[in-house]
């Protein structure tokens, strides 16, 4: 009788609990350990934000992996295990228990899932208290213990997870200042005539934004006091950094798996490192994206997750294959929706790409029926072909919906002209007779001939 192939994941947030959820549905008999080095596994870091803002009600809630689904499941769950080598000639890895145990685990496919880690830059300073980052439950629970005993605080950094910072700690009441080094807002994901739309949005509901200036100081005695940026100086109680973050690589790395051209593990389309069954996915792991064919940064829960499904269905010997990444993503500040997908013209420029943009204002139902909010589509294609390679939409509602259609139109190599000829639904309380995207389609065409 054959042995059961055992499979060993390390890591225990989207990517680990979906290539799991993929090998068990794939071979119903296979061993599973999944090890995670945290004291929770399988919840959403992206709900963090909205737990500290107050529209989720606790941190417990975030958990979408409760431990009935292993058991249910049979996957061998090892909480604060932590993995300190990989052996990949013995196929072999090392664990670290909380109690000091040490063991070696063998494996016949191993999935690394180490995820990434909050950057901290090297700001004079950073070693106060009341410094927080944002990437694990016990991080929000700390932000969550400062804001009891702060009346203003300072978020450093202007991408996603800073502005959703920003905006939770101005509902919680304190006086918020956001502070971005680069010229805009939301520098991923938007354009600057974009961007500076949402930051005048942001700002007339109270938060201060300050782009294109760095942190020269985080003051105060062995507590946080304030932050000095450009000769002024700012007070805070609390300092939160949303600098990005970076994928776990050294693991790999000293394991001798190979890294991409961004540093983080390359992979081929079945997720598989330059090491025989030894599988990788999620933000440690660099994509390719299907409109440039270049190697690229997407840490998105929806990247990870998509690339978790096809390394653990391979993993447990099925076939599956990850084609690469638009990088579609959307979130909510206040009333407002932002979304994103494909390139921005910057980085259509960075690319060596020639595009040509079109951005139009329209609503989100009739003019006439209450209710109606405001939306700005702005389009992206190349000059040459005339096919649609990015789009940025900004409105009160359905910008996700919109941004989900533009991300199947780039998928189908769409030309903007069969844009303009598409169907769209209307009725007054959902939408106009002519959605925005089309509007936005049939501008672009104008401005090409």
């Amino acid at each position: 009788m054959n042995m059961p192939k055992r499979i060993v994941i390390i890591g225990g947030h989207a990517a680990g609990c979906d290539a799991a959820a993929a090998a068990r549905l794939t071979d119903r008999e296979a061993e599973i350990i999944m090890l995670t080095n945290e004291r929770y596994a399988g919840y959403s870091r992206c709900g963090l934000p909205f737990v500290i803002g107050g529209h989720i009600k606790s941190f417990q809630d975030l958990i979408v992996f409760p431990p009935s689904y292993f058991k249910m499941n049979r996957i061998d769950l090892r909480l604060e295990a932590n993995v300190t080598n990989i052996d990949v000639k013995a196929k072999t890895v090392e664990v670290q228990y909380k109690d000091g145990r040490v063991e070696r685990l063998q494996y016949d496919s191993l999935i690394i899932a180490t995820g990434a880690r909050a950057a901290v830059p090297p700001i004079k300073g950073r070693e106060k208290r009341g410094i927080h980052v944002l990437r694990t439950i016990d991080d929000g629970e700390m932000i969550e213990q400062s804001i009891k005993d702060s009346k203003s605080a300072v978020v450093i950094g202007a991408g996603l997870i800073g502005l959703e910072l920003g905006v939770a700690l101005l509902e919680r009441g304190l006086k918020t200042t956001i502070v971005e080094l680069l010229p805009q807002v939301l520098p991923a994901m938007l354009d600057k005539d974009m961007a500076d739309l949402v930051q005048r949005e942001l700002e007339k509901k109270g938060l201060r934004i300050i782009t294109g200036r760095s942190v020269d100081e985080i003051v105060g005695d062995d507590r946080v006091s304030g932050v000095s940026v450009a000769g002024e100086n700012i007070p805070a109680d609390m300092v939160v950094i949303a600098t990005g973050v970076r994928g776990n690589v050294e693991l790999a790395q000293k394991a001798g798996i190979e890294l991409g051209e961004t540093k983080l593990i390359k992979v081929n389309m079945r997720m598989e490192t330059n090491i025989k069954d030894v599988y990788a996915c999620g933000d440690c792991v660099e994509s390719i994206n299907l409109i440039t064919k270049r190697p690229v940064v997407c840490q998105l829960g929806t990247t990870a997750v998509r690339q978790a499904r096809v390394a653990g269905i391979n993993a447990a010997g099925g076939y599956a294959i990850f084609p690469g990444v638009l990088g579609a993503s959307v979130t909510r500040l206040f009333d407002m929706e932002i979304g994103a997908v494909g390139l921005t013209e910057a980085a259509a420029q960075r690319a060596g790409i020639e595009a040509v943009s079109m951005s139009l204002s329209g609503k989100t139902r009739a003019q006439y029926y209450p209710g109606a909010q405001p939306v700005r589509v702005k389009l992206i294609v190349e000059k040459e072909t005339e096919r649609i390679i990015g789009a940025q939409i900004i409105g009160g509602e359905g910008v996700a919906q919109r941004i989900n259609a533009i991300s199947f139109a780039i998928l189908k190599e769409m030309s903007v002209r069969e844009l303009a000829r598409a169907e769209t639904c209307y009725a007054p309380p959902v939408s106009e007779t002519w959605d925005p995207m089309i509007l936005a389609a049939q501008a672009l065409l104008r401005k090409l001939k």
